[in-house]
């Protein structure tokens, strides 16, 4: 859960929580505690007596409607009758996509005269005077 805090960051935040709460830090710690405690045992009733309603094995992470419908109210058939029609739709896009980001990437690169190494060049620019820039629009 604090993975991303260093030791300084946590040192910190127990220096600010002890110059917020003084004395009653004690209390405020055990009252937490005691909070998350009952929100756990509730939590764990709730799935308890969910799964008694059902007649199923339920876990907490179950209970998420997804997770729920695709393990309790959808068989494996059902589900794969589901995404059928969709993984094809979804195979088509992507063969879409990929063969204009594939045309995209051969006009770049017919268009940019740089990759050639031609340059353009006129007869009166002098050779300390910077390169007109060329830009896509320019080659349409």
């Amino acid at each position: 859960m604090l993975d991303n805090l260093n030791w300084w960051e946590i040192g910190a935040l127990l220096l600010l929580a002890l110059l917020i709460f003084g004395d009653r830090l004690p209390a405020v710690i055990t009252d937490g505690l005691r909070l998350v405690r009952n929100l756990r045992n509730m939590a764990r009733n709730a799935t308890g007596d969910l799964s008694r309603e059902l007649g199923t094995d339920i876990q907490l992470e179950d209970l998420h409607p997804k997770a729920f419908i695709r393990k309790h109210l959808l068989s494996e058939e059902d589900e794969a009758a589901i995404r059928k029609p969709l993984q094809g739709v979804y195979d088509n896009l992507r063969a879409d996509v990929s063969s204009v980001h594939d045309d995209l990437k051969d006009v770049a690169s017919s268009a940019d005269l740089r990759s050639d190494g031609a340059r353009p060049s006129t007869a009166t620019s002098s050779p300390s005077a910077p390169a007109p820039r060329v830009s896509y629009d320019d080659a349409t």
